[in-house]
């Protein structure tokens, strides 16, 4: 699945000090705030939907190249023509 950020307003004092007590327990607290949210997402999605997205995740097709990797071939075609 496509992932999305995710921005919010929290009082920088206590950021600052959720940081430092995480950091000091050598707790990851990108991986607390997913937890927090997965925890979310199972408990107010239901049960069908989770299962529909499930499904749907895993029979979602490749996605094309970018075309910054045509460029990038494309460039170095033209040098080895050059040569």
């Amino acid at each position: 699945m496509k992932k999305a950020t995710i921005q919010l307003s929290f009082d920088s004092e206590k950021l600052d000090a959720i940081k430092h007590y995480t950091t000091e327990k050598g707790v990851d607290l990108q991986a607390e705030l997913n937890d927090a949210l997965q925890s979310a997402y199972t408990k107010y999605v239901p049960k069908e939907v989770r299962a529909y997205l499930e499904i749907r995740s895993m029979s979602e097709p490749p996605r094309p190249r970018r075309a910054v990797r045509q460029a990038e071939i494309s460039a170095n075609t033209l040098m080895n023509d050059e040569e």
